[in-house]
This record gives structure tokens, C-alpha cells and sequence, in this order.
């Protein structure tokens, strides 16, 4: 896989992505990538991202089964940030939302559920 010449990675060398679904034009997430998980997600049409916290790739929904099947990658004018246009199965939001923008800045939640993450995660 070649590599990406228009993006550029920060000094830690991650760039931002936001997950979009390609069909309903929804935003559901923001994560991070770096070169591996860029490189994993242009192979395998499957998202792939760097988790800032845990310090290790992972693929969504390797774990709850709500998978992300990348249709395409874009990169914005400046070359700092990814759009990953997906098809979602399932919710996109580790708290068993659709998406990780359910709720609005007065704390009204305006999203639905798609599973418990109860029964998903340990």
C-alpha cells in the first residue's frame, strides 16, 4: 500500500478522523489514526484507528461487533484531519449510542440507543 503524501500526521504523529455514515451523512465519531492504522484501514476497507489512551491500534468494533466498512477516505484542504465515509452496523458510540454526538451542549439527549454497553463490554 502506498503511502499517503497529502496527510500530515502531528508531532505524535496521529492525525484526527471523523467517522461519517456514508449513507444517512451522520456524524458518529472522532478518533485518531496514525500511519499503521491509516495503512490497516486503506487494506482492509475496515476502520482502523489509534487509541491516544490505551497507547495501541484497534480496529471498531473488533470487540462489540459494531464494525465500520470504509466506502472511502478524504482528506480535508489542509491535510490535518481524515473523513472516513462508512457504512456503521450497529452503534457507533462505545456508550451504546448511535453516535458519539447524542447529546446537546444543555445535556438534552437527542440520539438513540442502539445496544447496552453492559452487555458488550467487560
Amino acid at each position: 500500500m502506498s503511502d499517503a503524501p497529502d496527510v500530515e500526521f502531528d508531532d505524535r504523529g496521529l492525525v484526527p478522523v471523523i467517522a461519517q455514515d456514508a449513507g444517512t451523512g451522520d456524524v458518529l465519531m472522532l478518533a485518531y489514526a496514525n500511519h499503521e492504522a491509516l495503512e490497516r484501514t486503506r487494506e482492509t476497507d475496515r476502520a482502523h484507528y489509534y487509541s491516544r489512551s490505551r497507547g495501541q491500534l484497534w480496529e471498531k468494533g473488533a470487540t462489540s461487533g459494531h464494525t465500520q466498512s470504509v466506502r472511502e477516505i478524504r482528506v480535508d484542504c489542509d491535510g490535518d484531519t481524515l473523513l472516513y465515509l462508512v457504512d456503521q452496523e450497529g452503534g457507533a458510540c462505545h456508550t451504546g449510542h448511535r453516535t458519539c454526538f447524542y447529546r446537546t451542549v444543555e445535556g438534552e439527549h437527542v440520539g438513540r440507543e442502539e445496544f447496552d454497553p453492559d452487555d458488550v463490554y467487560d
